[in-house]
């Protein structure tokens, strides 16, 4: 029995020794492996979780340079905005948007100033800033005073740039065609053709170097248009009652004007009356006396005529 317990013992023991050498060697195995570096193939079809991994970091890590950043806005863009602002004092408004205008880098492209009927006076300015201010400087005379409109518009001329740039390239190349040709060309004939093909080709290049100047400028700065006016005074408050001395100054402006209408219609009269007056005086000096009279007796006869006359009063014979 005693014999048994030891064979069994012993052999408990010896299973033990060899499960712990075996799990030694794996673990060093594991170690060996993790130590040592992994092909690429090896590694990139291990595990799909660790390649899905990598990608995913891939992605997250800013600033890589297969993966540009999109502009925010398109590269040439022409921005106009039109203000109308109702100011306290249109002089000092107009020379803080000047002064707004020159701090941002830009300019006054056209200005003007009106007096209205010698009670207000209205403003209008246009200026050229950058691109970069525009909103800044756009924020700062909306706020100069009463905003009473505002129009903003943004054209994307991309494309027309793009079409503008690739022409010149174009015509220049042709134009160095020509000029090589020309250095090459021996009869008079060929030179007068060449010169003529070469005038027409560098005026057009020309033409298109002027628009490329001209979007360069309206894409570079922005455009805004800036109305200042100010409020129209009243003279007298409509719900003011009239006092005594207004109702003197409009009594007296009453009879001033009754005396004006008077002159006038003496005015328009008198030539009437006065060809009037020498009619009448030809006939009483001139032409009465040259009329025949008539008779004493004819009078006579005309009273008899027509009855007695009224009897005598009482107390007369």
């Amino acid at each position: 029995m005693r014999a048994r317990r030891t064979v069994a013992a012993l052999f408990l023991t010896a299973s033990l020794a060899l499960a712990g050498c075996s799990g030694g060697a794996d673990d060093m195995s594991t170690a060996d492996d993790k130590s040592a570096p992994r092909p690429a193939a090896e590694g990139a079809a291990g595990s799909g979780y660790a390649a899905d991994k990598d990608s995913g970091a891939r992605q997250t890590q800013p600033n890589q340079p297969n993966q540009p950043k999109q502009p925010l806005l398109p590269a040439h863009v022409i921005r106009t905005a039109v203000l109308d602002v109702e100011v306290k004092n249109a002089s000092k408004a107009l020379a803080a948007a000047r002064t707004t205008a020159e701090n941002a880098g830009g300019h006054v492209a056209n200005e003007s100033t009106e007096r209205i009927d010698d009670t207000h006076v209205t403003s209008r300015v246009v200026l050229r800033v950058p691109q970069e201010k525009y909103d800044e400087v756009l924020a700062e005379l909306a706020g100069a005073g009463k905003l009473l409109s505002r129009k903003a518009d943004a054209k994307d001329v991309t494309d027309q740039v793009v079409d503008v740039e690739s022409r010149i390239a174009t015509q220049r190349a042709s134009v160095n065609r020509v000029r090589a040709l020309m250095d090459r060309a021996v009869k008079l004939s060929d030179v007068v053709t060449l010169e003529g093909q070469l005038s027409s080709r560098q005026a057009e290049l020309e033409s298109l170097l002027a628009q490329q100047a001209a979007l360069k400028d309206r894409t570079a700065l922005a455009t805004i248009t800036l109305s200042l006016s100010e409020p129209e005074k009243r003279e007298h408050k409509e719900d003011d009652d009239p006092g005594f001395l207004d109702a003197l100054g409009g009594g007296w402006h009453a009879l001033v004007a009754t005396g004006e209408w008077i002159a006038v219609v003496v005015g328009a009269v008198a030539p009437f009356a006065a060809v009037l007056a020498v009619l009448y005086a030809l006939w009483r000096w001139v032409l009465r006396p040259r009329l025949p009279r008539r008779p004493h007796n004819e009078a006579t006869a005309h009273a008899t005529a027509t009855g007695p006359g009224p009897g005598p009063g009482p107390g007369q014979d």
